[in-house]
């Protein structure tokens, strides 16, 4: 995890250096939306998904020009990930299924580094994609049974670690007022518990996200 992260600030860095190399204009931004995250299950070849719930993410960003056309997007946001169980419920440590409904619920601070490609249409704005790894360390979580709620303990016999990395992929309009509208998708690539060492078991988080946000 630690590589991870300090891959990503490797990234943002370079970045940096590069912008001020071409003296490219440096962009701070803030954004908020609405995600969608959901989990899947993968044991012995076979995966699993599991159902979405509604939460949300606000964070900032800052962008950094490489070109007319090319730049470098480091950012932190808060998001809340998980998923809803749709009437079975995981459990952790024994890897069995209970006939109770549940949500998972986990609270992020993530980090994304992403790499954009924008694309000016007339004297409207741009369009801009992209895509990139991100980090992701967990400071909250609980699980919620119908009335009742767990806290969950990170990094202990709850079996859920605290860290996760994976892929970030983007897309959106910013007009020229510097409003911009966006989608996004977070693809997990760790797994989010210890893994038995009897069982090949991994547990990814997914995020779909659609949001607006505002460059300073």
């Amino acid at each position: 995890m630690k590589k991870t992260l300090l891959s990503l600030l490797m990234l943002a860095g370079i970045g940096y250096a590069a912008s001020a190399q071409t003296s490219k204009p440096v962009t701070f931004g803030v954004k908020a939306g609405v995600a969608f995250p959901s989990m899947s299950i993968s044991a012995g070849g076979t995966t699993i998904g599991f159902d979405s719930k509604t939460s949300f993410y606000v964070g900032g960003t800052a962008e950094f020009a490489l070109s007319d056309i090319i730049s470098i997007q480091p950012g932190l946001s808060f998001i809340g990930k998980g998923t809803k169980l749709g009437g079975e419920t995981f459990d952790f440590e024994e890897s069995d299924l209970t006939n109770e409904s549940a949500t998972l619920n986990l609270n992020y601070l993530e980090l994304p580094v992403n790499v954009l490609a924008n694309f000016k249409v007339n004297n409207a704005g741009k369009v801009f994609i992209g895509a990139g790894p991100y980090f992701a360390y967990a400071l909250s979580g609980n699980v919620k049974y119908g009335s009742e709620k767990e806290k969950i303990e990170f990094d202990s016999n709850d079996g859920i670690k605290r860290g996760e990395f994976g892929l970030n992929f983007l897309a959106g309009f910013q007009f020229n007022n510097k409003l911009n509208i966006h989608a996004g998708y977070g693809l997990g690539l760790s797994s989010v518990i210890d893994e038995p060492s009897e069982v090949d078991v991994k547990f990814k988080n997914k995020v779909f996200s659609v949001g607006l946000g505002y460059s300073l």
